[in-house]
């Protein structure tokens, strides 16, 4: 191979990451490489990456593999006793063009390989310019960094440090910069987004962050945020969701549980009832707003009762999207010495809580039909409504905002039809 290929794993904010790495790398003069950003949110998903990282040396068997993201920060050994990986960086270095000069040769030692600091040392998030988000038709910024919480869950916070801000300007300016690239939907994301502000002069919230841009730049047609914890949600924010037709009907959350003595020891901020308040008080505001969602099965310690709980939480929220997680524990995490359940009855409620989010999710799509929607055509023959509702959108072409009705769905996306004036 020549060039640079950069394979991803998971959030949005790993893929806008991906974005600076590459063109820090270039900037470095590195070339026939593959860069591969992890994710450590699960084990699963650290499998995946060590899975990809073997497949990607059998085909480029003479380029340099260099492994960075979550994973890589809080593994590093792990990784870098992979005879396929040539070095390791971590989150804080993946992003500076030094880190890509003069990397170790081939076959070096495991300690030769690494070159990961201590990301709670991180104080600050410098802002980044990028022109392009590759493969997408919506641009993500980073807005935020870190997480000062510690759920007893999460690893997250050893991957990424602190939670640190992007000032507000550089922010304003990336979203220029995208959107006079012609991106017509920009969405907002960070760690723990809804912190933003919190260390920066005059602590600006998320909601303040969002007014601003939506002021500052008119031509920003739709704006997103990525997720949120509804605890930290601000008076401009739901000022948003109220008047702001560009601020899309759409939030996904991050709820873990629905039953709050599990909350209590996953040390979430809220409980049921917060969670439930928040819901209805944006549907109230405006009745289109849909939600997503992720939550835990099988979290150690749960019973039957609250795991009921759980799926009664997603019901009576009417949680069109619900992201289920089979609880995984991960070493270092206080949730990993708690009493665990027997993986067969974590893997259980976790098909049974999927199984109530399909059963939400086809609900939703039925209450869509006949609606009339603005699709944002995506680059494989699909688009998103503003509620985020995917949708059939063959022949179309990506980037386009157009108007269309709802007229059914299969299922898993809905079908339409072009409205007179998109046909004309």
């Amino acid at each position: 191979m020549s060039g640079i290929e950069v394979i991803t794993f998971g959030c949005r904010l790993n893929t806008y990451e991906s974005e600076v790495m590459k063109a820090q790398a270039e900037k470095a003069g590195l070339n026939n490489a593959v860069l591969v950003n992890t994710c450590a949110v699960t084990g699963e998903a650290v499998r995946q990456a060590r899975q990809a990282i073997r497949r990607a040396r059998r085909d480029n068997p003479h380029a340099r593999i260099i492994v960075t993201g979550c994973a890589a920060q809080t593994e590093k050994q792990t990784f870098a006793a992979m005879a396929e990986v040539d070095a390791v960086l971590g989150n804080e270095e993946k992003l500076t063009s030094a880190s890509y000069r003069g990397l170790p040769d081939f076959g070096v030692s495991a300690e030769e390989k690494l070159r990961v600091n201590d990301i709670m040392s991180v104080k600050a998030t410098a802002p980044q310019m990028v022109r392009h988000i590759d493969g997408h038709v919506r641009a993500f910024i980073q807005v935020q960094n870190g997480c000062d919480h510690r759920c007893t869950f999460c690893i997250i916070p050893y991957g990424r440090g602190n939670s640190r801000s992007v000032p507000m300007g550089a922010v304003v300016d990336q979203a220029r910069n995208l959107v006079d690239g012609g991106y017509r939907e920009i969405v907002l994301t960070g760690v723990d987004a809804t912190s933003y502000g919190g260390d920066l002069p005059g602590a600006p919230t998320l909601g303040l962050l969002a007014k601003t841009l939506l002021k500052q730049i008119p031509d920003i047609r739709r704006l997103r945020l990525s997720s949120i914890d509804s605890i930290e949600a601000d008076a401009h924010l739901m000022d948003l969701i109220a008047d702001e037709p560009r601020f899309m009907p759409h939030l996904h959350l991050s709820l873990q549980h629905g039953d709050d003595m599990m909350l209590k020891r996953m040390k979430r901020r809220h409980l049921r009832a917060d969670a439930l308040r928040f819901i209805e008080d944006a549907r109230r505001l405006r009745p289109e707003m849909s939600f997503g969602a992720d939550m835990i099965a099988g979290f150690p310690t749960e019973t039957e009762e609250m795991f009921e709980n759980a799926v009664r939480l997603a019901e009576e929220a009417g949680i069109a999207h619900l992201h289920v997680f089979p609880y995984s524990p991960r070493p270092g995490t206080p949730a990993a010495r708690m009493p665990q359940l027997d993986r067969s009855l974590v893997k259980d409620r976790a098909a049974r809580l999927r199984a109530t989010g399909h059963r939400l999710h086809q609900s939703h799509l039925d209450g869509m039909i006949g609606t009339r929607q603005w699709l944002l055509v995506e680059n494989n023959g699909l688009a998103h409504t503003e509620n985020f509702t995917l949708v059939a959108a063959p022949g179309l072409r990506p980037g386009e905002l157009v108007p269309v009705t709802i007229t059914g769905h299969n299922g898993k996306h809905l079908d339409m039809q072009l409205t007179a004036a998109a046909a004309a």
